[in-house]
């Protein structure tokens, strides 16, 4: 005599996806490609029941193959996959932590060569793409070396902003190229 179905309860289907991220514990899929079910481990058929630890997220396609059969193959223990997820989260958090400083340090170096080449600090009259340029070799080369070449273009050129910002440009172009 096979045993009786008993209905899973909407806060327990609810738990089960919460707990399984969403995602079909088979294929990988997740809403809104698919429709998830709970899935029984141990099927009803075999003396399954509805305790947490005996269902898993499926799609109605894995549910429907899987069927009354055991699986072969056991999905990653929730404490396994909720490593996982810790230690991805982690990793992000610090790559954007890293970048962020990155972005933090060429900003903050920006002006110190803005100061250098305008000299007095005044930024009155300096072009946007002159400020990405600045970025640009900020991110490429060495801040000494940015402010060293920010210093000979105002010693060269010290009386048109537009030459010596050309002047600058081209150092800068050397000194990466000499780099390569």
């Amino acid at each position: 005599m096979a045993t009786k179905r008993k209905a899973i309860s909407k806060k327990t289907r609810f738990e089960i996806f919460k707990r399984d991220g969403f995602i079909c514990q088979y294929c990988g899929a997740h809403p809104p490609a698919v429709i998830l079910e709970p899935d029984h481990i141990n099927p009803v058929a075999n003396g399954g029941g509805n305790d947490m630890d005996n269902l898993v997220t499926a799609c109605f396609d894995c549910n429907r193959g899987k069927s009354a059969n055991l699986l072969t193959v056991i999905p990653k223990s929730l404490k396994e996959k909720a490593a996982e997820i810790e230690e991805r989260e982690a990793q992000i958090a610090g790559y954007r932590e890293v970048m962020q400083s990155s972005l933090d340090r060429i900003e903050s170096d920006l002006w110190t060569v803005v100061d250098t080449m305008i000299h007095n600090g005044s930024v009155d009259g300096i072009r946007r793409d002159w400020i990405q340029s600045i970025k640009n070799f900020n991110s490429k080369l060495a801040l000494h070396e940015v402010i060293d070449a920010a210093e000979i273009a105002l010693a060269r050129k010290p009386y048109s902003k537009n030459q010596r910002f050309a002047y600058f440009c081209g150092i800068c172009w050397n000194k990466i190229r000499d780099a390569q």
